[in-house]
């Protein structure tokens, strides 16, 4: 029997290879779940997003977490054989390194297969084995040509969404293949490995527009420009120019709209019964809402919507989310020390189990905060230690 309140995947130990997002990401979701995630660095600076600046000053802060540090010098005849080491007891490893590196390492899934032959071996790439395997992809670049950006943006403006979203959804399928493979490895004994890409990843996300296009027979639009499936389904302008988006995307919807806001001869319109018909009239609804929310404050019209359980949001900033009532009562936000020593609230796992719990959250580590203690756990000796401390084959947080 399971034991309540044991984070689920407690006793998984993880190579984390990663670098960017995609792998970190799913270094970090494997960590929030309870496997032991060995972020492994190169020595001197660590990883590179640990220093980066603008938007990428929040990577290494946010997929870093619950994850320990080892550095290593894995160019180094030394590096390799102590990798070769940590291989033997790890259960999955993570990369996405550029097409090659691994090999050039002597890591890739051959070797890592023959030393564990119950190796998980995690590879995310820009793209699936085919034409474009050797091209190097970004987030953007395959939100520019899968169709991301196009449906972003307004016609002839393509536009990449707010977030690092191919990234981090590449790094969340690779957690299902994990997952997957584990489960497979409790039948079978044996390891494999587990591809996922960035591009594969985009156009997945891509799959319902797609299914729209075998359907339509005009091209497809992009988002602000698209026929909404609802007569109310937009952003309004409240008092002291406060954005609200409300959703009306059914009738009993639309009935509880009418009744909380006194509308009752548009309740009692025949004409407006149905969604359908009231998208031929979308004009005169629209311009009644709009024309009562411009004189309310925000806060009193998401009062009526959220009596009358109408879907609707603030239009919010990222950071307005520090203060957000919701997260800070459910603790949607976990108490988080960057490495600048900077102490925030950063976004839990957004997954509750009825049996199983998430880790504790615990800071980014320094560059080589575990190095020592994890290599001694391997096996390795305190002459070799001392020896790859001295060709600076390791490096440790002292």
């Amino acid at each position: 029997m399971v034991e309540q309140n044991k984070a689920a995947l407690e006793g998984i130990r993880v190579l984390d290879f990663g670098h960017t997002v995609m792998g970190p990401s799913c270094g970090a979701i494997l960590a929030d779940l309870g496997a032991e995630v060995i972020k492994i660095e190169p020595t001197g600076a660590g990883d590179p997003t640990r220093h980066l600046r603008g938007f990428g000053s929040g990577y290494f802060g946010f997929f870093g977490r619950n994850k320990k540090s080892v550095s290593i010098d894995l160019k180094s005849k030394s590096g390799q054989l102590l990798m070769e080491k940590l291989l033997i007891g790890a259960d999955v490893l993570i990369e996405n390194f550029a097409p090659g590196t691994m090999n050039r390492l002597g890591l890739d899934f051959a070797r890592a297969q023959q030393i564990n032959p119950g190796l998980i071996y995690a590879s995310l790439k820009g793209f699936m084995p085919g034409p474009y395997e050797n091209r190097l992809a970004l987030d953007e670049v395959v939100q520019m040509m899968g169709g991301l950006a196009f449906m972003t943006g307004p016609s002839g403006q393509p536009l990449r969404a707010g977030t690092s979203v191919v990234d981090i959804a590449g790094g969340m399928f690779a957690v299902i293949g994990i997952l997957t493979a584990l489960r497979d490895r409790d039948r079978t004994g044996q390891g494999q490995c587990v591809e996922t890409a960035l591009f594969e990843s985009l156009v997945y996300l891509m799959g319902q527009h797609l299914c729209y296009a075998w359907q339509s027979k005009d091209p497809i639009p992009p988002m602000p420009e698209r026929v909404s499936a609802w007569a109310v389904y937009q952003i309004f302008e409240c008092r002291n120019d406060d954005q609200l988006f409300v959703g009306v995307t059914s009738d009993n919807h639309w009935q509880r709209l009418c009744r909380q806001l006194g509308w009752e001869d548009f309740l009692k319109d025949e004409s407006l019964r149905t969604n359908n018909q009231r998208i031929t009239s979308k004009d005169r609804i629209i311009d009644r809402l709009q024309a009562m929310l411009m004189d309310m404050e925000m806060e009193d019209a998401m009062a009526h919507f959220e009596a009358a359980r109408i879907p609707f949001a603030p239009v919010q900033r990222p950071e307005d989310l520090f203060a957000d009532k919701h997260l800070r009562e459910t603790g949607g936000l976990v108490d988080t020390a960057l490495p600048d020593g900077t102490n925030t609230s950063l976004p839990r796992l957004p997954l509750q189990l009825s049996r199983s719990s998430l880790a504790k959250v615990k800071s980014p580590p320094k560059v080589g905060a575990d190095t020592l203690a994890i290599l001694r756990d391997a096996g390795i000796s305190e002459d070799i230690l001392v020896e790859c401390l001295r060709a600076r084959a390791i490096q440790t947080a002292d």
